[in-house]
């Protein structure tokens, strides 16, 4: 027997299993896994309702809120297209995303209202805008006009009934539909299917294992590469969600004191920020906390201080948007234990091994042949595997560039470590290819200082993909 597989099979299980447990904390608001659901079935009844039906596209422009953290739920399970977005995107960004997307709804939260409402007149495929939160603040509108035409999210899900249409889903239907940031051409969408989140999420549970008992703190975006799919990964577990709208060093370590927060997931700018909070804010912070980072490695120093001073544990993953997202996962392993704590925060910053889920890595030169593992010959990281997306939402030749001779290529440049550790030193787009070797400027470890040899910046087509760290996310 086969059965789809897709993030809505775990909602199945925690709705007949922990539906008397906490699920989720955003400010004054509590709700128990029985009520959270009840509140997405709620919004996908609105939803068909309002039209919306499977393959369509709902866009949400939205910080980390219970609404948002509904949206994973409430659009899936009706079949329909879930397009988070960049809410540090300009409104011109928005446009472009929402139209190239096809979005036929789009939900914001209060901050976002104003500006979507000037470029409402060029979103012409948008049949309705709603407001997750607060009202658009505008005088003299007519019926039909200004804040009139915003739809109240409460409002709707109060008013719907719980029973909906539930679709019939297919595991290569498209999930989501996530932008890269466009940092020198138009943003891409990446198309991820539900059997590419469904793999993520058991991969990253089999190497970052969650329980029951643990309450996840909401700093990472919910729209960066769809949260890394911890939207999905809390409620598999049981696990609490702690909403934070916005990161704020004090803020949160008030939060991780008061909701007994065991994980979270941080960019390194976030890292940092922990890292030099104010010491009388430090000084009470508990123990034991679970920290996930990715994107641009660490500093080996911020990981040593935040795991000697704090007593956390740090874990580096790497990924992209384009892999739903983690390829690699920097693991522990029992010889790392010898170390001094310097030489271990070494390791950690390195990016590290597959996933057992996420298929194939190879970091190759420019035949395509496998660099060796000395830990300075540089490469392109390139995968292939079943958290690989679909391809570029309507880019066809962006497709063809990012797949080739059966892998994706990542267009990050790296090094493998004797221990099949990868090790990321630039953007392909910052080295040269030369005959069969590919040069870097990072070319050598962060512990060590640059060789004067390593050539500058030069010149190389940017592939359209983005590591974590590089999107405008973090």
């Amino acid at each position: 027997m086969e059965v789809a597989l897709t993030p809505l099979e775990f909602a199945r299980r925690t709705r007949a299993l922990y539906g008397d447990r906490e699920a989720l904390v955003d400010g004054a608001l509590r709700l128990t896994y029985a009520q959270f659901f009840d509140r997405c079935d709620r919004f996908s009844s609105a939803l068909q309702t309002l039209g919306v039906g499977a393959g369509d596209r709902v866009a949400y422009i939205a910080p980390n809120t219970h609404a948002h953290l509904e949206s994973f739920y409430a659009v899936p399970q009706i079949g329909a297209v879930l397009v988070p977005i960049n809410y540090r995107l300009s409104p011109e960004e928005f446009t472009y995303i929402i139209n190239h997307s096809g979005a036929t709804v789009v939900c914001a939260s209060e901050d976002y209202l104003e500006s979507l409402e000037t470029i409402r007149p060029q979103l012409p495929g948008v049949r309705h805008f709603i407001a997750m939160e607060g009202r658009l603040r505008a005088a003299g509108a007519s019926a039909g006009q200004g804040p009139d035409i915003w739809l109240d999210y409460e409002a709707l899900v109060r008013g719907a009934s719980p029973e909906f249409a539930r679709a019939e889903i297919a595991e290569r239907d498209l999930l989501s539909i996530n932008y890269t940031s466009g940092t020198t051409s138009r943003p891409k969408g990446v198309m991820i299917t539900h059997r590419n989140a469904y793999l993520n999420i058991v991969g990253t549970l089999l190497h970052l294992p969650m329980r029951l008992t643990d309450r996840y703190l909401w700093t990472l975006p919910m729209f960066h590469a769809n949260g890394w799919t911890f939207p999905w990964i809390v409620t598999a577990v049981g696990a609490a969600h702690i909403c934070l709208r916005k990161v704020d060093p004090v803020k949160m370590f008030a939060l991780i004191q008061a909701e007994r927060v065991s994980m979270l997931c941080a960019a390194p700018t976030v890292l940092i920020g922990i890292a030099g909070a104010p010491a009388e804010v430090r000084a009470h912070a508990p123990k034991g906390l679970r920290v996930v980072t990715a994107g641009a490695p660490p500093a080996a120093a911020t990981i040593e201080r935040i795991e000697g001073e704090l007593g956390w544990t740090i874990t580096q993953v790497y990924g992209l948007t384009e892999t739903a997202p983690f390829i690699t996962v920097c693991e522990a392993r029992p010889e790392h234990d010898a170390l001094s704590a310097a030489e271990r925060a070494v390791i950690k910053a390195r990016q590290g091994v597959e996933l057992l889920t996420s298929g194939h890595l190879r970091v190759v030169d420019g035949e395509d042949r496998d660099v060796p593992r000395d830990g300075a010959t540089v490469g392109e990281i390139t995968v292939r595997g079943n958290v690989v997306m679909e391809g570029y939402y309507n880019d066809p030749e962006a497709t063809a560039v990012a797949f080739r001779v059966g892998y994706f290529h990542s267009g990050d440049a790296a090094v493998v470590h004797p221990d099949g550790y990868v090790d990321i030193r630039d953007r392909l787009k910052d080295v040269i290819i030369s005959g069969r070797t590919i040069a870097g400027r990072r070319g050598l470890s962060r512990d060590e200082p640059r060789r004067p040899d390593v050539h500058p910046r030069r010149r190389c087509a940017r592939r359209g993909t983005e590591t974590m760290a590089r999107q405008r996310a973090v």
